[in-house]
């Protein structure tokens, strides 16, 4: 059983939707029957589906039949049933305290947390439209919930400006009033709201790279393996699992806006297939799924994942890490 506080399928925004649809997916694929507990308004054609009512008890709402049981948030209560839990956020709190079966999703976040179980996103590349890799690119894009500031698109549309490009921003709205009433009179700057992956694809087709400086150690970044798997290098920020996600060969990394500027304007000298063969081969449903498989093979067989409950081992005292503008 996969357990969820959301409702699938996702249709724009969302990679922890994302990536329980595929895992259920590729699951029942290999012959397992999965059940998921979501949010209301929840369907799947190809498991069960029960409405998580967050009222009440999660032990009196997962079936006797349930083997196992895969909760994708911290429950914050004792579960009766084998189980085995994803973190997919982060959390500043050196208090909240996460069950011993738990797992997150890349190397930095799991240390982050004192623990070297994870499992990276993978996503079911068949269900996306295929890349284009001969269509002519110029600009770069913004993926992301703009609204957010840790996501920098502050620092993304500086980038833009100063190398005199395009920036389309996937993820936000020209008018942000979350952000104080902000309206961007650029015209470079193109907004086009919470797309669906028709849009997303048409975009990041026809886009030189990823601008992507973050302001907080990033998880995993589902946004990241999206862009690659267009062809589209990474210039980022090199916080949370930027390092592991963007080597050399797939982007530039760097706190200092100057230096990613200069790496933005060569964006075209980077292998635009080599980006999407590594992606594709890396950050697919199968390998998570495999890994996935493991763990819980592990909690089967009556052993924790981790030897302590995972709780955060470095608070994070700044509210944005550093930035040089």
């Amino acid at each position: 059983m996969i357990v969820y506080e959301a409702v699938i399928p996702v249709k724009t925004y969302g990679g922890t939707g994302r990536d329980i649809w595929y895992l259920g997916d590729e699951l029942q694929k290999r012959g397992h029957r999965v059940t998921y507990l979501v949010a209301p308004g929840s369907e799947c054609p190809f498991a069960d589906v029960l409405p998580l009512d967050k009222s009440r008890s999660l032990n009196a709402q997962i079936p006797a039949s349930a083997d196992i049981v895969n909760i994708h948030y911290n429950p914050k209560e004792s579960l009766e049933k084998p189980h085995l839990v994803a973190i997919h956020g982060n959390s500043n709190n050196p208090d909240e305290v996460f069950p011993k079966n738990s797992v997150f999703v890349s190397k930095n976040h799991a240390s982050r947390f004192g623990s070297d179980a994870f499992v990276y996103n993978g996503m079911d590349w068949d269900k996306y439209p295929e890349p284009d890799f001969s269509l002519r690119r110029k600009g770069y894009h913004f993926l992301g919930k703009a609204a957010w500031k840790v996501k920098n698109l502050k620092a993304a549309m500086a980038i833009a400006r100063r190398n005199k490009t395009t920036l389309e921003v996937l993820g936000g709205y020209r008018f942000n009033f979350k952000m104080g009433m902000r309206f961007t009179f650029d015209p470079r700057i193109r907004f086009h709201g919470m797309v669906g992956d028709e849009e997303k694809a048409r975009v990041l087709n026809r886009s030189e790279a990823l601008l992507f400086p973050v302001l907080w150690h990033e998880p995993m970044g589902l946004a990241v393996i999206e862009s690659l798997y267009y062809g589209c290098p990474v210039v980022a920020t090199p916080y949370g699992a930027m390092p592991e996600l963007v080597k050399e060969e797939f982007g530039f990394l760097s706190a200092s806006l100057d230096e990613l500027s200069k790496a933005a304007v060569s964006a075209g000298e980077y292998n635009a297939r080599r980006c999407h063969e590594y992606a594709r081969d890396t950050y697919n449903a199968s390998r998570m799924t495999d890994k996935y498989l493991k763990y819980f093979e592990t909690v089967l067989n009556g052993k924790t994942i981790n030897p302590e409950p995972p709780r955060l081992q470095h608070p994070q005292k700044e509210k944005y890490l550093n930035f040089e503008w």
